[in-house]
């Protein structure tokens, strides 16, 4: 069989490593960036961290700060005409997901000819354009998008939120310092550690996977089970971050590379029709998808739970299959992982939506992915065994 195997041509990994964009962009002969970030990054002065190598460099780098937390093809398309307004030669994605998500989108739709809107690039559409090379520094261990040909944008007039894959969403280059996570809040830290382990699990899991994007995803499972507990409950705790990041980093890389499944078919909607953030809307969804497409790849789930520490080398499939869907359970309850019902979604609303966010998670096309494929109809019966949790 043969694999198509892709990555950024560049990764630089460490504490610290921000400082060295400067010389990221000058091994590619880059030196007009649009860093694009958002409003809390330029407020607090984060973007510092990214701007101030720069300068030092001599490097003038503009800003697009307009980032929303879910990104919009709105925002998309005013971030192209920022873009299109300088003398750019590439694009620094600066933040979580969503800045970086968004620097990806910039780029694909800048390459596209006027009229075509975001929903064109849709999956199963190829995104394999980009009209500008793009830079990933992620702020959060979590989405691996810094590693990833995806990224996820919102129908504003259709209230969806579409896939879009290909090439043109794979970044040039990622510097990935797990300094900049220290600051981040418990919630955020939670939810993008589960984002993280969702990735590598799921990846493993799928009827895509393959040896190459399993190794990244065993070696994700083992660097981000043994310290997600750690990191939310000692946030200034170095070796913790630090796996953590380059475990959010390498799942980024598995799942680009094999795909995800159910549980981020489903996740989505939730984040579209409710503003849930992303990791969140993943963890209140993994124990019960995770029970339901158990017996589907037994072995798999197995060797997971062997790959987080939950399980010995010694225990039998079903032990060890079993081990895992209780320490995700425990997880979400370490973690304080609120069920929908909890986060506050009224209980007519969600179930009126049911029938609308299991089609949206089909047609996704994820779920194809899951080891178990399900129904419209068990989708919905899934959305209510969440709900309460």
């Amino acid at each position: 069989m043969t694999i198509s195997f892709v990555s950024p041509r560049l990764l630089m990994i460490g504490g610290g490593s921000v400082a060295k964009l400067a010389e990221v962009l000058a091994q590619f002969g880059l030196s007009r960036p649009l860093v694009v970030t958002d409003p809390w990054m330029v407020s607090s002065g984060t973007v510092e961290k990214a701007l101030a190598p720069l300068r030092a460099a001599g490097i003038a780098a503009g800003v697009f700060s307009d980032t929303v937390p879910d990104p919009t093809d709105t925002v998309i398309e005013a971030g192209v005409a920022a873009m299109k307004a300088g003398d750019y030669d590439c694009l620094v994605g600066f933040g979580g997901g969503s800045p970086m998500d968004t620097a990806k989108a910039m780029a694909i739709l800048g390459a596209a000819a006027p009229g075509v809107k975001m929903r064109d690039f849709k999956v199963p559409a190829q995104a394999n354009r980009g009209a500008l090379p793009v830079v990933c520094i992620p702020t959060t261990a979590g989405t691996g998008s810094e590693a990833t040909r995806f990224t996820v944008i919102t129908d504003t007039e259709r209230d969806e939120k579409m896939l879009i894959a290909g090439l043109g969403a794979l970044p040039l280059a990622a510097v990935v310092d797990f300094e900049l996570t220290y600051s981040l809040p418990a919630r955020i830290t939670a939810d993008t550690g589960i984002d993280s382990l969702t990735h590598a699990l799921e990846a493993f899991v799928s009827k895509r996977a393959n040896d190459e994007a399993d190794e990244y995803a065993l070696r994700a499972m083992r660097l981000i089970a043994p310290n997600l507990r750690t990191v939310y409950g000692e946030p200034s705790n170095a070796i913790a971050r630090a796996a953590m990041m380059k475990g959010a980093t390498l799942a980024g890389i598995a799942f680009s590379n094999s795909s995800v499944a159910l549980v981020h078919g489903m996740s989505r909607p939730i984040g579209a029709h409710f503003h849930v953030p992303h990791g969140l809307s993943n963890a209140m969804l993994l124990p019960a998808v995770t029970e339901y497409s158990l017996n589907a790849a037994l072995p798999r789930y197995a060797e997971a739970a062997r790959a987080m520490g939950v399980a010995t080398a010694a225990e039998g499939d079903q032990s060890a299959a079993a081990k895992l869907l209780q320490e995700l359970r425990d997880l979400n309850r370490d973690l304080a992982v609120p069920t929908p019902a909890a986060y506050g979604i009224a209980p007519a609303t969600w179930d009126g939506l049911l029938p609308t966010m299991a089609a949206q998670a089909l047609a996704s096309g994820s779920p194809a992915n899951n080891p178990a494929v399900p129904t419209a109809e068990e989708i919905v019966a899934l959305y209510r065994r969440a709900w309460a949790g």
